[in-house]
């Protein structure tokens, strides 16, 4: 799989280089004073300082949650997904949603959560029971 680039607006560098790296073990790439690149489970992930970014948030409702229409991620092992969850919960991160397991002992199970980092940026942490369900078109 190719890596992908994402390019997110942050109020603070510093601030968005303790969290990305201290919670999620990202490694610190190119940097300057406008911005930062991180390794991001392998994919490039920018912080560009933008202190006038507007921070308004569209959610939908999934499973009478609230999920932010602007958010971004990764997929992760499922091991590992409960390892984050389970730092994350040390950490005393506020989550958008708490961690949950969707779709429980059926075709499609995964496990999901939301966070913010300290810009308003939701993200995203999910993990398929079996990931050959990922594109799945449907749950049997």
């Amino acid at each position: 799989m190719n890596p992908f680039h994402l390019a997110i607006a942050v109020k603070n560098l510093k601030e968005t280089k303790l969290f990305y790296t201290a919670l999620f073990d990202t490694k610190v790439g190119r940097e300057s004073e406008e911005w930062i690149d991180f390794n991001f489970y392998g994919h490039q992930l920018s912080a560009h300082l933008k202190l006038d970014e507007n921070r308004k948030v569209s959610v939908n409702e999934v499973d009478g949650k609230y999920v932010p229409v602007k958010h971004f991620g990764i997929i992760l092992d499922w091991t590992e997904w409960h390892l984050l969850s389970d730092k994350l919960k040390i950490n005393s991160i506020s989550f958008i949603i708490e961690p949950y397991i969707r779709f429980e002992g059926l075709a499609g199970e995964q496990a999901t959560m939301f966070l913010s980092d300290p810009s308003g940026n939701a993200l995203e942490f999910k993990s398929f029971k079996d990931k050959n369900q990922l594109f799945a078109t449907e749950l049997k």
